[in-house]
């Protein structure tokens, strides 16, 4: 049977030629597949316009990319430490409801899910808040697809020498990022997004002072961030087993990122389906959630049509039976429905599933 074309944020449809890089078996302690993993470390680097000369390390952690968050949460915030979490959407809302099972002291300070978090009121609520050590927020929160001003928030955040950590999942490598522009402490995100990988692993981009000021803070064994960055470091192995097959699809991933000609590449094939479904949608009637100038490229909420005979699950199964899966809404405020439109597809994929919707 063949697979679906996934209009989602992840997983997402991948390469026929990932999947492929995925058909062996490989040892966790072989010295070709340790080569691997630090090629992987230093390509995420790259990506992000840094290296380790800079000062910055890639640390790569079993699990989804909540288990990365929880990684960073749980790992460095210092027990009399406060942790500010700036939330527009359900992402946001999570690595909150993270750090407050861990029993760490937190201030959740939400806005709507439509708006982003504005520099301005940032800085009051800093300024309210003395006791904060962390401040974290979702760059791209896939609630809506709403892109979030990062570079304006880690100014602020910085100049009142907070650290910043930030949830790149739906972001990196489709967005381009300078961490060497950015003052980001940590940058979590996985393979199964923009990179086109498969789930198994997240990685988290950090800045090593950081990470070395972290000893003896972590609440987990198993999600320790700096025991797991210091076991990559001294013998180039995970500390616990590792997503081998992933790893392998993941680097074949990185190769065809820089064949498509990296980041800024693949954001400009992701606006063009962006723009492609954007236009077929309204062309159908349809209406987006977010207003233009607030929409990534990643994942477009659309808001249910008016009228009663709508059904989301019909709808859902009937695009299904055509080979589209779409995500369903998260939204509070609204009944939405969403589609993403990265992954390994293209303008005609995109212009298939419209005129899928239109029958």
């Amino acid at each position: 049977m063949k697979d679906p074309l996934l209009f989602t944020p992840g997983p997402l449809t991948t390469s026929a030629t990932v999947k492929a890089a995925m058909q062996r078996d490989v040892g966790s302690r072989d010295a070709d597949f340790i080569e691997l993993v630090g090629g992987i470390r230093s390509e995420l680097l790259r990506i992000a316009g840094v290296s380790r000369e800079q000062g910055y390390e890639a640390v790569l952690m079993q699990g989804s990319g909540t288990f990365g968050l929880e990684s960073v949460i749980s790992s460095v915030i210092p027990s009399e430490g406060r942790f500010v979490v700036l939330a527009n959407g359900v992402y946001g809302e999570r690595m909150a409801t993270i750090a407050e099972r861990l029993g760490i002291s937190t201030r959740l300070a939400r806005w709507p899910e439509n708006e982003s978090p504005q520099p301005a009121a940032v800085q009051r609520l800093i300024e309210a808040e003395p006791a904060t050590t962390h401040v974290a927020m979702v760059h791209c929160e896939t609630t809506t697809g709403i892109l979030n001003p990062i570079d304006e928030i880690a100014r602020i955040v910085k100049a009142g020498d907070r650290e910043f950590i930030v949830d790149a999942m739906s972001s990196f490598g489709g967005v381009p990022l300078d961490l060497s522009k950015l003052e980001i402490d940590y940058l979590i995100s996985s393979p199964n997004k923009c990179l086109e990988g498969i789930p198994g692993f997240s990685f988290v981009l950090v800045r090593r002072e950081a990470l070395e000021a972290t000893k003896g803070r972590a609440r987990s064994v198993s999600l320790d961030l700096l025991a797991q960055w210091e076991g990559l470091e001294g013998n180039g192995q995970f500390r616990f087993t590792p997503p081998t097959h992933a790893l392998l699809a993941f680097a074949r991933a990185l190769e065809e990122l820089r064949e498509e000609g990296g980041v800024s590449a693949r954001a400009a094939r992701y606006r063009a389906n962006h723009e492609t479904l954007r236009a077929g949608m309204r062309r159908l009637g349809f209406a987006e959630y977010l207003p233009a100038e607030r929409q990534s490229n990643i994942i477009t909420a659309f808001r249910y049509p008016d009228d009663p005979n709508f059904k989301f699950e019909e709808f859902y199964h009937r695009l299904r039976a055509r080979g589209f899966v779409i995500y369903p809404g998260k939204l509070n405020q609204a009944d939405c429905f969403r589609i993403g439109t990265i992954g390994r597809i293209n303008e005609k994929n995109v212009e298939d599933l419209v005129t899928a919707i239109g029958h």
